[in-house]
């Protein structure tokens, strides 16, 4: 008889168990050998919907320089570059439906460039001021009417390292300028910069004091109503869209409530890949086609670009349902709080989709200022109680 040794081996059958399982990320399908280590990047990574996504594969990226990198970039998936290559927009990185439906998304995608205004000689645009009404039905439902703002800037101190504000313009959404006027600065100017701001010694003789600047934005943007009554909860002050806002609100000694501005620099989808900002001009060549900046800065070519920027990122559609459906840290609570809550083990058993769904964006999606988001819900109107006080300094 044959002994158990002399007995062919058989060789166990691969099961799922036994083979290796990678566990996929449901937002940018990055695959980890262990649970506990796709549990750690969805810690870290800040998954929403409001992420930029590619039309191709669904994809979500993390900027919309991750998605170019993505689509046409020297390492871009080959499917996505191919179709993306037939019926995809380069500005807004949209996939349309066929080539047709490419050729009329572009004409109105792709905008003309706004006809700058140049040195004019001002008595300023008197602030046109619409009035809200805070007590109608509808006055949580609109969504944030917009304000764009650009100053331009001379030097001051014995180096002219000083910012100072010489002119400051102010447009509405649909591009209508509400207040325009050169500043006078409260020191001396010692570098008037005019290869950037053409602004001359003469433009500056007969400025408006920076004082009555500060009041007279005050009244566009509290909708003409007092910083007393918006203190109880009032009115309906408006949402500040511009570039390094803090660096014009800084020369206009002024401040604003956090939660209604709207920073193109800072805003994590229009920035580099490592959180860095990019320029107005490289932003609105790259997502409205058009050149600025060209010799001397343009205010209210900059105010009407900023504002283009804000209200095409407004008006994405992000879907608020299903997979993904969490909002950004409305809550204050980002993704690692969320996940911080759960126990590690509580988590592992999650599938990724599950994960997906507890996962919060690291920032405000500007979608949720639009009409559409007010209307179904996904953002309320906030109180601006108790964040008034500080906002304008003497």
């Amino acid at each position: 008889m044959e002994s158990d040794e002399d007995l062919p081996q058989v060789l166990p059958v691969p099961t799922p168990t036994t083979a290796a399982i990678r566990h996929k990320c449901s937002a940018c399908f990055k695959q980890y050998k262990k649970k506990e280590h796709l549990v750690e990047h969805m810690k870290t990574s800040y998954h929403s919907i409001h992420q930029p996504k590619c039309g191709v594969c669904q994809k979500y990226c993390k900027c919309f320089e991750s998605l170019r990198e993505h689509i046409h970039g020297p390492l871009s998936k080959a499917s996505c570059s191919r179709i993306f290559a037939e019926r995809g927009c380069i500005l807004c990185l949209e996939l349309c439906d066929g080539v047709d439906a490419l050729i009329n998304h572009k004409d109105v995608c792709q905008l003309p460039a706004p006809a700058p205004i140049g040195m004019m000689n001002l008595p300023c645009v008197e602030p046109q001021i619409t009035i809200l009404s805070s007590n109608t039905a509808n006055s949580t439902k609109r969504g944030y009417e917009a304000i764009a703002i650009d100053c331009e800037m001379v030097g001051g101190g014995s180096n002219g390292s000083l910012d100072l504000c010489a002119r400051v313009c102010l447009v509405d959404e649909d591009e209508k300028i509400l207040f325009h006027t050169y500043v006078l600065p409260q020191i001396p100017v010692t570098d008037y910069r005019f290869e950037v701001t053409g602004i001359k010694e003469e433009h500056l003789r007969d400025a408006m004091p920076l004082k009555e600047v500060q009041e007279q934005i005050q009244q566009i943007l509290y909708n003409g109503e007092s910083v007393e009554d918006l203190r109880w909860g009032g009115g309906q002050p408006k949402v500040l869209v511009g570039h390094n806002l803090d660096c014009d609100l800084d020369c206009l000694r002024m401040n604003y409530p956090d939660h209604l501005l709207r920073d193109t620099a800072k805003y994590h989808p229009l920035m580099k890949t490592n959180l860095v900002s990019h320029s107005l001009k490289y932003l609105t060549k790259t997502y409205l086609g058009y050149d600025i900046q060209i010799g001397v800065h343009d205010p209210y070519e900059d105010c009407v670009s900023v504002m283009r920027l804000y209200k095409r990122m407004r008006s994405q559609n992000h879907w608020m349902g299903g997979i993904g459906w969490s909002l950004p840290d409305q809550d204050n609570l980002c993704s690692t709080t969320v996940f911080d809550s759960w126990k590690s083990k509580e988590l592992e058993k999650l599938t990724p989709d599950e994960l997906f769904r507890m996962s919060r964006s690291n920032y405000t999606c500007w979608c949720l200022d639009s009409r559409q988001a007010f209307e179904d819900g996904w953002n309320t109107t906030p109180r601006v109680e108790a964040k008034i006080s500080n906002s304008w300094k003497e």
